[in-house]
């Protein structure tokens, strides 16, 4: 069992490394070639959701509908805005605005190429495999039961969020932490209820070892995006490793068993985020979206919530 636990996390190392080593090549090999003409915008007369099928076979819905071209600006544009005030509409906040850096993107993200390319796989993957299975799964399986595999994995991951805090030096936030697994394994029936929250306990937005290298102060390095994995950058890679051996499912005898419940923790995962993801129909790049939600979350939960706010900073140069 041990040996077999070893096996399979040098296989999850060497799949990120190598996908580190490739994204020191920047190209893009599933870019178009730049002497291709775009492809014309079907005409308004022309019923856009057939042509938009036709020129991309993975296209949504909500992206067939709207049938614009990559030349059409104005349906660009008109997407674009729909799709900012989607999120207005929901969050009370605009993407454009909430998610941009002063950084310039290719200080941030130099293996754009690549990344672009793992984006286009892990997003085509999703949408042939993992994508019906949680909409298959969400209409199928009751809300009290997606609510208690959802608790039931939470449970488990505050290990990792106990080791962490403790590596940061946050003693506070690591009790908290071990008190709620102990009462939530215990009480609430190996997690499947969250009794915690209602003894004072609150879950936290948890902790990882991405964020503790960051506490350490080693730099992001650069924005890198995982094959199967999705989103990440060179400091959080480890993570997926530490991650690996703090989930108590490595560590099961039953292979089935094992592979079995990690796998139904993915699908729960993704059918949380079928409703966040209808927000994302009308966005034409969706790949740039994503890229800074991600690394605006991470600033985030790094700094703890805490942001710095520099109004009325260039006034301490007058004195009154």
């Amino acid at each position: 069992m041990l040996s077999r636990t070893h096996m399979s996390a040098w296989t999850l190392v060497l799949l990120l490394s190598a996908s580190s080593v490739l994204a020191q090549d920047s190209s893009d090999p599933f870019a178009e070639t730049p002497n291709e003409p775009a492809t014309a915008a079907p005409a308004s007369n022309t019923p856009g959701a057939s042509d938009a099928s036709a020129a991309d076979p993975f296209a949504t819905e909500g992206e067939a509908a709207g049938g614009a071209g990559e030349g059409d600006t104005e349906s660009t544009t008109d997407a674009s805005g729909e799709f900012g005030a989607g999120f207005e509409d929901e969050y009370g906040f605009d993407p454009a605005d909430e998610f941009a850096s002063a950084e310039e993107p290719q200080d941030r993200d130099p293996w754009e190429g690549f990344n672009r390319a793992m984006f286009r796989f892990n997003d085509t993957a999703d949408r042939w495999f993992l994508k019906p299975t949680a909409v298959s799964y969400r209409q199928i399986t009751p809300i009290f039961m997606q609510t208690g595999v959802s608790n039931f994995f939470s449970n488990l991951r505050e290990i990792n969020n106990v080791l962490n805090g403790m590596l940061q030096w946050k003693w506070g936030q690591a009790g908290n932490d071990t008190g709620r697994f102990l009462i939530n394994s215990t009480v609430g029936l190996v997690g499947l209820l969250d009794v915690a929250q209602y003894m004072g306990l609150e879950p936290s937005d948890g902790e990882d070892f991405g964020q503790t290298l960051a506490v350490w102060g080693v730099p992001s390095g650069p924005y890198l995006v995982v094959p199967l994995l999705g989103p990440s950058t060179v400091r959080d890679v480890p993570g997926e490793v530490v991650m690996w051996y703090t989930n108590p499912l490595t560590y099961v005898d039953n292979s089935s068993v094992e592979y079995s419940l990690k796998l139904l923790n993915v699908v729960q995962t993704r059918a949380s985020l079928l409703q966040a993801e209808s927000l994302l129909q009308g966005d034409r790049d969706r790949y740039v979206l994503m890229r800074d939600a991600y690394l605006q979350r991470r600033e985030y939960l790094i700094n703890d919530g805490e942001q710095e706010d520099d109004f009325g900073g260039d006034m301490d140069e007058y004195d009154f």
